[in-house]
């Protein structure tokens, strides 16, 4: 579901600039990672609790790889879909992009289109020689120059200095060598070029040469990749997760000091879709969505603690406790030292006594109120399945099952990309 948030958060974006600046044309664009190796992440997608799975055996980047061997899925699927409506769209829907289109490109750049087409999306694939071309100069600053890894580096150790964690460690190469089936390191080594985990090996001329007639074969990494994205096509606002603003975080001095203009950096909206009987329940147990969020140990014991007619805090009784001790403790200053050892123990032994009584007493209300901590656990799995956010667990097919061609217009009513809070979308 972030595919779908990140998407229409950008073009609600480029919608309100518009808006407020018609004399300018604001353009939403689709970054394609299309060069990425890590075909793990991409494999299969969640439905209803199974994992549908795409078994593959090649390898490079993931863009380049062969979607025809995908129509033995669609068996599976349509006994998944079912025979509605909605169901025999999402079916002719991946029929349409996976077995229609060659490549892993070719059926996402379909889907993206087809499902976000009509308002101007324009997607952009990165593994292209032409736009790798206009990068030339910055792959030679990269292999040659080691620029990346001595700006990277300096601006990552003022970000750990400051208290951030380090997304990404800057390598002394943050290049990629592609074919067909190969995606590995560049690495230096004597002066000589090696292509990690192959026999492949170049000298600088060499490898100056395959970089002028072959710029196609060169990739970058994830924290070269920003800058490759702002020199082909410079962008007024990236949009991005979490995980990935951390990254660019990293880069601010490097864009400097290779002249590229460095973008504004946007967090994406994100949200969880709840069904109108979910609130309704909510209610009925006197609980916002925001409790919710905690997790199910904590909102168990918040939720026993709102609803037990007996105070399960003992704080008053340890209060009190240490009270009484305070008198001991002066008697104890006026004997000996094992006294007041004895004292000492003797109050943590009540104290844990008193710790373990409000434990027990904790347990016995949880008994008496599961009913309703169990539909309260159940609703949180609804909203966070498995414990995760909802938006990197559930595929949106589940969702459009139910709620058809309304399911993107309603997501995109509701985020505001400029608001920086956690949507709750009722339908």
């Amino acid at each position: 579901m972030y595919y779908i948030y990140k998407i229409l958060s950008v073009i609600n974006l480029t919608e309100q600039l518009t808006t407020k600046y018609p004399e300018n044309s604001f353009v939403p664009v689709f970054w394609m990672a299309t060069e990425d190796h890590d075909f793990e992440e991409i494999s299969g997608f969640n439905f209803k609790g199974k994992k549908i799975k795409w078994e593959a055996n090649q390898s490079g980047p993931v863009g380049r790889f062969s979607t025809k061997v995908l129509q033995e899925l669609v068996t599976v699927l349509k006994t998944e879909f079912g025979q509605g409506v909605n169901g025999e769209y999402l079916l002719a829907l991946f029929e349409r992009a996976y077995s229609g289109n060659d490549t892993l490109t070719q059926a996402t750049r379909f889907i993206t289109n087809e499902l976000f087409g009509s308002y101007g999306i324009v997607v952009l694939d990165g593994d292209d020689q032409g736009l790798k071309k206009q990068f030339t100069s910055y792959i030679e600053k990269e292999l040659f120059a080691k620029k990346g890894f001595k700006e990277i580096t300096k601006t990552s150790q003022r970000l750990v200095s400051a208290g951030y964690g380090q997304q990404v460690h800057p390598r002394e190469i943050n290049l990629f060598y592609i074919q067909d089936g190969l995606r590995e390191r560049i690495v230096e080594k004597d002066g000589m070029f090696l292509i990690n985990n192959t026999s492949l090996v170049f000298s600088k001329a060499q490898m100056q040469e395959q970089v002028t007639e072959y710029p196609q074969r060169f990739s970058p990494n994830a924290l070269l990749r920003p800058l490759y994205q702002e020199v082909i096509l410079p962008n007024l606002c990236y949009v991005g997760g979490g995980g990935e603003l951390a990254y660019w975080f990293q880069l601010k001095d490097y864009f400097e000091s290779v002249g590229v203009p460095f973008p504004v950096l946007l967090m994406r909206n994100s949200a969880v879709l709840a069904n109108r009987k979910l609130e309704h329940t909510l209610k009925q147990l006197d609980v916002s969505v925001q409790d919710i969020f905690k997790k199910d140990t904590a909102l168990t014991t918040w939720f026993v603690h709102k609803v037990s007619q007996i105070t399960i805090d003992f704080s008053a009784q340890r209060a009190h406790l240490e009270k009484q001790f305070e008198h001991l403790y002066t008697l104890a200053s006026q004997t000996d030292a094992s006294f007041l050892g004895a004292v000492a123990a003797q109050q943590k032994k009540q104290t844990n006594g008193l710790k373990h009584l409000e434990k027990r007493l904790l347990k016995a209300q949880k008994r008496k109120h599961a009913a309703q901590i169990e539909r309260l656990i159940a609703l949180r799995g609804e909203l966070f399945p498995d414990g995760n956010l909802q938006e990197r667990t559930t595929n949106f097919s589940e969702f459009y099952l139910e709620y058809g061609t309304g399911l993107i217009p309603t997501i995109k009513e509701n985020l505001k990309p400029l608001d920086g809070k956690f949507t709750i979308i009722y339908f």
